[in-house]
This record gives C-alpha cells, sequence and structure tokens, in this order.
C-alpha cells in the first residue's frame, strides 16, 4: 500500500515551513549512518494517531514575481500530481489576497481534497476575522496557530480522514511485485516497454494507487504473476517536475512503497551519480529486494576489464547494498532483459525463507567459534540464543547478555555468516539485539 501524501501550498509568508516542522517534529533532524540514505528537507514522514504520510512543503507561490512564473506553475503540478490531500495555508494577518485567490483557482482543478488552513489564529480575538476566508469556497476554515500549535489536531484529523482507501489488491502474496527506479532519463520507460514487449502475456492492467500510474500485470511460462508498479509519470516527457530531482525522489519513494522487489536503474553513459545512491538507499531501507540495472550497457566502448571495473565501482559506492545481484542490460537491444523475471521469482522466494532455529543456532555457534565475541572494559559479550521473526525481509533476533557489547562489526559479522549459511541474495536482512532479562 501506498503511503498517502499531504501537500502544503500557500503563499510565502504565511508559516508553511512552521507547520511543516511541527507536524514532522524531530523526524526532520534525523541523518542516518548509512552512506546515501541522507534525506532530503523538502519532504519528510509524519505521523498521525497511528497514519503514517509523507508531507511536502510546496514553497511560496508569489504571482507578484513575474521571473518566477514557471515555479509557480511547478509547485502547482506538484500538488496536483503528488499529493493525495492537500493542506491550503492562508494568514489570518493579511486575510485574503489576489494571490490566494490564484491558488485557489489552480486548486480547483486538481479534484483532489483540499482543506483550507488560516494560520497565526493566536489568539481566540482572532478567530472572527477567519469568516472572510470562506470566500475561497473550500467550506469551513481550520484556525490554527504554527508557532502555539493550536488546531492542528484538528487539521490533521480532518486529512486522515481524506486518505484514499486501502486497496486489498495489494494483499495479495502470490503476486511479485517489483518497479524500475532512478533518476530521470536513466530508460525506466524504455525497461518498462521492453519488458512488456519481451513477455507478451498481460493478463491486465490495474490502476495504480500511485498518481497517475499504471500497474501492468503479466505472467511467466511456469504461471508466476508479476506486477510492475508504475512509478507515476515514469511515460511523461519534457514535464518540468519530472526533471526537478527531488520530487523524482519522492515519486521514487511511493513506487519502492508499493514493491517487493526494487530495480535501481543506473545509466551506463553516466555513471553512478549522487542522487542514485540517495534512491537506492531508500529500497535498502524500506528492507525491499534490490536488483541494480545498469542500462545502455550496448552503447559502451569495451575491452576485458571494462565490466569488472564497472562492477567493483557500483560495489564501492554502495556498500550497503553488497547482497544486491548486478545486471547489465540495454533496453533498445533487449540484452540480458530475459534475467530479469527468474532473478525477481528467486529473490521473492528468499525473501519469504525461514529457517529453523535451531539450524539457526548451530550457524551461530560456529559462527563464535570462528571469530569470539567482542569484549569491553573486561565484559565480554555473550549470544545466547539468535531466532528468525519474520519475513519480507528476513528478520532475526539476537538475545545478549549486554546490548552495549554487540559492536557494529560483529553484527555484520554475523549477518555475513548467515548469508554465507542460507543464501538470501537481493534481500536486506534485519538484525534486532535484545537484552535478555
Amino acid at each position: 500500500m501506498s503511503t498517502p501524501v499531504i501537500a502544503i501550498v500557500g503563499r510565502p509568508n504565511v508559516g508553511k515551513s512552521t507547520i511543516f516542522n511541527r507536524v514532522v517534529g524531530e523526524r526532520i533532524s534525523i541523518v542516518e549512518d548509512i552512506a546515501g540514505v541522507t534525506r532530503d528537507r523538502i519532504y519528510s514522514e509524519g505521523e498521525w494517531l497511528g497514519h503514517q504520510f509523507h508531507i511536502i512543503d510546496t514553497g511560496g507561490i508569489d504571482i507578484t514575481d513575474e521571473p518566477f512564473m514557471s515555479n509557480i506553475r511547478m509547485q502547482a503540478e506538484i500538488a496536483m500530481e503528488e499529493a493525495d490531500v492537500i493542506i491550503f495555508l492562508t494568514s489570518v494577518k493579511e486575510g485574503v489576497t489576489s494571490t490566494d485567490e490564484h491558488i485557489a483557482k489552480m486548486l480547483y482543478r486538481t479534484n483532489k481534497p483540499v482543506l483550507l488552513a488560516v494560520n497565526k489564529v493566536d489568539n481566540p480575538e482572532l478567530r472572527s476575522d477567519i469568516f472572510d476566508f470562506y470566500a475561497l469556497g473550500f467550506g469551513e476554515p481550520f484556525p490554527i496557530s504554527g508557532s502555539h500549535g493550536l488546531g492542528l489536531g484538528d487539521l490533521l484529523d480532518a486529512a486522515v480522514k481524506a486518505f484514499p482507501e486501502h486497496d486489498d489488491q495489494e494483499d495479495d502474496t502470490d503476486v511479485i511485485r517489483f518497479s524500475f527506479i532512478g533518476r530521470p532519463n536513466v530508460g525506466k520507460s524504455s525497461l518498462v516497454n521492453a519488458m512488456l514487449g519481451e513477455e507478451r502475456v498481460i493478463v491486465s492492467n490495474v490502476a495504480g494507487t500511485t498518481r497517475d500510474a499504471i500497474d501492468t500485470s503479466f505472467t511467466d511460462e511456469e504461471g508466476t504473476i508479476f506486477k510492475m508498479i508504475d512509478t507515476a509519470g515514469i511515460r511523461k516527457k519534457g514535464r518540468v517536475f519530472e526533471s526537478t530531482e527531488k520530487y523524482s525522489v519522492l515519486r521514487a519513494l511511493r513506487a519502492i512503497e508499493r514493491s517487493d522487489i526494487v530495480c535501481v536503474v543506473l545509466n551506463a553513459e553516466e555513471g553512478i551519480q549522487e542522487q542514485d545512491k540517495k534512491i537506492a538507499g531508500y529500497a535498502h531501507e524500506a528492507g525491499k529486494g534490490v536488483i541494480i540495472l545498469v542500462n545502455k550497457w550496448d552503447t559502451l566502448e569495451k575491452d576485458n576489464s571494462t565490466f569488472k571495473e564497472f562492477e567493483q565501482n557500483i560495489r564501492k559506492e554502495f556498500l550497503y547494498l553488497s547482497y544486491a545481484p548486478i545486471l547489465f542490460v540495454s533496453a533498445k537491444t533487449k540484452q540480458r532483459l530475459v534475467k530479469i523475471a527468474p532473478l525477481l521469482k528467486e529473490i521473492h522466494e528468499v525473501r519469504s525463507k525461514r529457517i529453523s532455529s535451531s539450524i539457526l543456532n548451530d550457524v551461530l555457534m560456529d559462527a563464535i567459534a570462528m571469530n569470539p565475541t567482542p569484549t569491553d572494559k573486561g565484559n565480554r559479550l555473550k549470544i545466547y540464543y539468535m531466532t528468525q521473526v519474520a519475513i519480507q525481509p528476513p528478520t532475526f533476533v539476537v538475545f545478549v547478555n549486554d546490548v552495549e557489547l554487540m559492536h557494529f562489526s560483529y553484527e555484520r559479522f554475523l549477518e555475513n555468516r548467515i548469508r554465507s549459511a542460507f543464501g538470501f541474495e537481493g534481500t536486506p536482512i534485519h538484525m534486532i539485539v535484545r537484552q535478555r532479562k
């Protein structure tokens, strides 16, 4: 299921960033210690009463700033294309302005739920001034105060009620859901079309919950059903927001959430870019299966070392994806595309693999005998037991005498021993360390 998106739109200086920070709280300051997983500050995650959502601060729309009219259109399109719910933020201090009226006209065309919020209502005396905002045509305004946090609960209650309903089709565990993600112009749409042309057995086109996406289902010769999660807008050319880096990342995020396995697409001609690592980091962080596809491989002039050098560079730049298989492909010539579906099936199978506790602990004991547990200030880490508690991704709990003694490097060693014994190619492994009471 795709996480809903709330977009905050409005003119400058109405307090959008204040509301944004209020909603996301301390999440905005989180910096992951895994390379390539740093988040853009333009959007973040929020939670209200158990409901998770993405939230975007779209920046100030100002119709009086002529040189930036294209930016105005971009911001409006972002709200239209990405959001499930739009918060239209105004300010009680300036009242209804011509810019507010211009933004309202743009939002009428979105066919999205629009919640009108009037900010800076910092005391009860100002509540009577919100009635002028009925003229904008979005029903009863929500009086709020970003600086004091007043009224935000009612606003978020309404936003949560307006979220799209859950798509029950997403719960079908027999279907392998995958997506192509990557920077604009790496060849995602070409790969989509080449894959469908290769299979020639389309079952159905199902409207996806991602905005303007069409999920395409097909089967292979063995009857396995695949669903290709189409990144919203993947086939649209020349749209201004498609070339805007920060929003293409959000689009990738929504596809990742609905996929079991993510194909991270790189452009062989351009090499590895910083945004490639960022997007791949989201897939890893979400616990999805990962395949690295190097597209346009046919366009490179090669010698005996080209393949090896490119692969080594990928492993160096994507250290956290050491488990991900790499395929060098060409959407144009269909080189090696036939290997993608079997690899998806293999990864889907290992993501659902369960290891019995007895066999798992035999491997654990062998690992400790090979590399004894570390010590700190005379205290040695003791590992009592390991058990698998979840699949997709495989998740293991390790019971120890002191959580603080489990060094990151030893945890990585145990993960490598598990992979050596049981495979798990193409999927991250989650290790949870708990202190035995």
